[in-house]
């Protein structure tokens, strides 16, 4: 198979749709500086090459209510590829957890993790620590506001890619 070769108008198609995912193709078109039926046939390749996972809402959970956020850093006692498949598939199904990342260094993983309240935050991990899935240590950080969230500017990331 051969790979799929980027260039500086497939990476405009991405980042104006990262930003904007509603984003029309007329619109889409005008900011890529294509016309729109050859706009979208890039963006059709660029998805049928697995280039975007999927669209979504950015919903502001704080005009819904209240709610607890949590980032867990977490180290497994065991260091084998079945101790971290046994993990990842355990975490996969928990809706709770919104992020997990696997990292080297001191902790294995870092988890994002979103309850109703402190105490349904501490029943999850009670029942994530009797799920005997090998986890030797975590600490836990209470998320106080969000300073930041945002996705990579592809522009600057990619900049190196030409290299």
């Amino acid at each position: 198979m051969s790979k799929f070769s980027l260039d500086a108008t497939d990476l405009r198609i991405l980042s104006a749709i990262q930003q904007n995912g509603q984003i029309s193709k007329t619109k889409l078109a005008e900011i890529v500086n294509l016309s729109p039926t050859p706009c979208w046939v890039r963006l059709d390749k660029l998805k049928a090459a697995g280039f975007i996972r999927g669209y979504h809402a950015d919903i502001v959970l704080s005009r819904i209510g209240s709610f607890t956020q949590v980032v867990v850093t977490l180290a497994l006692t065991q260091h084998r590829k079945s101790d971290f498949d046994r993990f990842e598939s355990y975490i996969a199904e928990v809706d709770e957890i919104t992020e997990c990342i696997a990292t080297g260094g001191g902790m294995d993983y870092v988890l994002k993790i979103h309850t109703p309240t402190l105490a349904a935050f501490q029943t999850l991990m009670e029942t994530l620590l009797s799920a005997e899935l090998g986890v030797e240590r975590y600490m836990t950080y209470i998320v106080t506001r969000q300073v930041k969230s945002a996705h990579p500017n592809l522009a600057k990331l990619a900049t190196n890619l030409a290299n």
